[in-house]
């Protein structure tokens, strides 16, 4: 009897405890559900199943972002997600699909608190099915969130500071001030009890800030005080409810967001709230990158600095390819143990905050070249991605179709206030209408349209937050402006491309726009997705050589103006011209299909080669002196431009015989042999020396990419009159300290080709 009073003690509170938790469910309108990884051996990774209503099934990855898999991973004890995968990557499930859609604020402690289409609503497949990555380390047994309190059902919604002092109002970004957090709508101040530079770490990266300081807290204290000595102060009065504040937050200092740190809401007794305290303030450390012009006047990076990483292909700024410089070359990351932290390290690195969401799958574009890390793991505290524990992803046997991809947080920088798009038939397209300074006045006005290109149209669509340019407008007919603001306010602007706001573009100090305004004003469209086209330099590099070729085998290529000038003066059909041939293969690592700008309505007949002919330039060859000075060039019309071959698993879609369409699908490539006309630079005039091989594709960026930096290939080039040798070869983005040029200068060499 005496050990039946403890077993019966226990069972009567497991059941006590299971009525509660039933209740509480009920209370809260979720039902009950169970949750578990399928598809792999590890516990902590694999398809999501949800066992709802006696059945299992799956969820579907439409909205799936990684607030929701932080959710799914509470739920399952696992302290937080690392990853998620879409398109069923650990194979496809069985049974239905219970959710779709599902949106969660990364909070919750059940999926069941998500919104949603509805249990068992939706239109997906179960080759959709998501997969997720959860951390190794489980949460202790009194942190998993097994009943829904108030305590694990906070929703940190949004977070911001409020600044106070007179030049942090003024600053922009706004670093430095107090920090409120939006929670069930309503904002409210931190108690400053317990509070450190851990926590102002993580705030800051959310922000988009890379580090952190101590700010003047005396300074803050006295401030304070003043205000409580007020009788009738309104923060007094508010400081004295405990709905007013969040009260404690206490941070590791790694964590990608404030919702992975242990949230105080409310206190657990009744004692005055924030007593002895005040509002938690914070100061952030920005990036000379992000409020600096990015054109002429910037500050150039050391060019020979290791290790070096960057972003690549990202529709919107801080976002792209993750890649690395190694051993002079740049290569990609494979996805393998990808996760938020690893990424936070690598956003912090290029200036940003902590990461929004670690991406894999090469959702954000295929690499080309070499892939350099795998199973990257940060502890997050590193200065550098390249500090962290990787392994040689030559022995992980990755491919391309495994390169990881970042969302970095940014500050907000006001650059959206600054520019509109009017007229359009979708808020993606318009004309371009800028706030700018005249006489000390703010006014909305045009872009003068002469002179105005894709790289300008790119920086527009990238401060509005929409992805990439599509079309550059010169005349904008059909769009009508808004009125007041029809009048011409900025003229001859100039980007790099790569700047954050068209205002840090070279322009015009005094407006000069013969044409006017009106239909002559600048537009744009703009796209999320975009084709990238890029110059495989391995295979150009191995295949080059020298032929002596008959003027008599040479007649067609000549109508095709594809030999030099001096040409025109020999005695045909005797003697012989000396070309530098090779083969150039054109990959489309982009997110998009690329398509030339002359659809085949506009092709002509070429009698001579008896095939159709675009008349549109679509590879330009030169041969340069190391000072730039052109000793030889020739180009290639985008004739026939088709799928020669594709990536694994990927369906061709664009072959030009029989006149058909032509174009590179994504994930394939073009391959312009060596032994075809036109496919050389002519020599023949050309005397011994060194010299630099130039292949420019896209030369005048006329068809929209999402990127125009790897559009240039380079090599040094040695001729001794009788062989030559090219070593070196790199796009124009590959880095090589002799060869390298400013891209700027590259724009002005493409805009001289005619």
């Amino acid at each position: 009897m005496t050990t039946s009073k403890p077993i019966l003690c226990l069972f009567i509170t497991s059941l006590s405890c299971l009525i509660d938790l039933c209740w509480q469910q009920r209370r809260a309108g979720a039902p009950q559900i169970q949750l578990r990884l399928a598809g792999t051996r590890v516990p902590n990774e694999g398809r999501l199943e949800v066992l709802y209503n006696g059945q299992w099934g799956t969820v579907c990855d439409d909205d799936f972002n990684i607030e929701v898999a932080h959710v799914a991973c509470k739920q399952m004890g696992y302290e937080l997600a690392m990853n998620w995968a879409h398109s069923a990557k650990y194979g496809q499930g069985a049974g239905p699909i219970w959710l779709d859609n599902i949106r969660c604020s990364g909070a919750e402690s059940s999926l069941a608190e998500c919104e949603s289409n509805g249990w068992g609503v939706t239109d997906c497949k179960h080759s959709e099915d998501v997969g997720i990555l959860c951390s190794t380390s489980r949460l202790r047994a009194s942190e998993q969130p097994l009943t829904i309190t108030a305590q694990h059902t906070k929703k940190i919604e949004e977070i911001r500071i409020k600044p106070i002092l007179a030049r942090a109002k003024a600053s922009m970004p706004i670093t430095e001030g107090i920090i409120e957090v939006k929670h069930h709508g309503r904002w409210r101040q931190v108690c400053d009890q317990g509070w450190t530079l851990n926590n102002s770490r993580v705030v800051c990266g959310m922000l988009g800030f890379p580090g952190e300081v101590q700010p003047n807290i005396k300074f803050y204290r006295k401030l304070w005080n003043l205000k409580m000595k007020q009788p009738k102060s309104r923060v007094k009065m508010l400081s004295q409810k405990k709905m007013y504040w969040i009260h404690k937050v206490t941070c590791s200092g790694k964590e990608p967001h404030l919702a992975y740190c242990d949230v105080m809401v409310s206190p657990k007794t009744l004692k005055p709230a924030c007593k002895n305290g005040m509002h938690a303030v914070v100061k952030c450390l920005t990036s000379t990158q992000l409020t600096k012009p990015n054109g002429k006047n910037s500050k150039k990076v050391p060019k020979m600095t290791e290790p070096v990483v960057r972003l690549r292909a990202g529709p919107h700024a801080g976002e792209g390819r993750v890649e690395v410089l190694r051993n002079g070359k740049w290569g990609t990351i494979c996805d393998d143990k990808w996760n938020l932290i690893s990424a936070s390290v690598l956003c912090r690195e290029l200036g940003y905050g902590s990461a929004k969401e670690a991406i894999f799958g090469a959702q954000l574009g295929q690499g080309l070249g070499p892939i350099h890390m795998n199973e990257v793991l940060c502890t997050g505290w590193e200065k550098s991605i390249t500090n962290c524990k990787f392994k040689e992803a030559s022995v992980a046997g990755c491919q391309h179709e495994e390169d990881a991809a970042v969302k970095c947080n940014i500050p907000q920088m006001g650059y959206k206030n600054q520019i509109r798009l009017t007229g359009g038939r979708s808020l993606e397209e318009g004309t371009v209408e800028v706030l700018v300074d005249v006489k000390g006045v703010k006014k909305w006005g045009a872009i003068c349209g002469e002179l105005w290109g894709m790289n300008e149209a790119m920086v527009v669509c990238r401060q509005l937050g929409l992805g990439f340019a599509n079309h550059a407008l010169q005349e904008t007919w059909y769009w009508q402006g808004t009125p007041g603001a029809l009048e011409v306010v900025m003229s001859g602007v100039h980007c790099i491309g790569t700047e954050m706001s068209i205002l840090q573009c070279r322009h015009h100090s005094v407006v000069h726009c013969p044409r006017g305004g009106g239909r002559h004003s600048a537009g744009v469209t703009c796209t999320e997705h975009a084709p990238d086209i890029i110059l495989n330099a391995d295979l150009a590099q191995e295949s080059a050589y020298l032929e002596d070729r008959p003027l008599s085998m040479l007649e067609c290529a000549h109508e095709e103006e594809c030999l030099s000038k001096s040409a025109d003066d020999m005695s045909w059909p005797y003697g012989h011209r000396r070309l530098l041939r090779f083969t150039s293969r054109i990959h489309n690592i982009g997110r998009a299909d690329f398509v030339p700008r002359n659809g085949r309505h506009t092709w002509v007949w070429h009698e001579c080669h008896r095939h159709y002919h675009s008349i549109e330039v679509f590879t330009h060859y030169d041969l340069l002196t190391h000072n730039g000075t052109k000793v030889a060039e020739g180009h290639k019309a985008s004739f026939c431009l088709e799928d020669t071959s594709c990536g694994k698993g990927i369906q061709k879609r664009y072959e030009c015989a029989n006149f058909g369409e032509q174009g590179i699908t994504v994930g394939c490539w073009d391959t312009y042999r060596h032994d075809i006309d036109c496919q050389w630079v002519d020599i023949t005039d050309v005397k011994p020396g060194d010299y630099i091989f130039q292949v420019i594709i896209n030369p005048k960026y006329e068809v929209a990419e999402s990127d125009f930096r790897n559009n240039m290939m380079r090599c040094r080039c040695k001729y001794d009159g009788h062989r030559i040798w090219l070593h070196n070869c790199h796009t124009s983005d590959a880095y090589s300290a002799d060869l390298e040029e400013n891209f700027e200068n590259q724009q002005r060499l493409a805009s001289n080709i005619v």
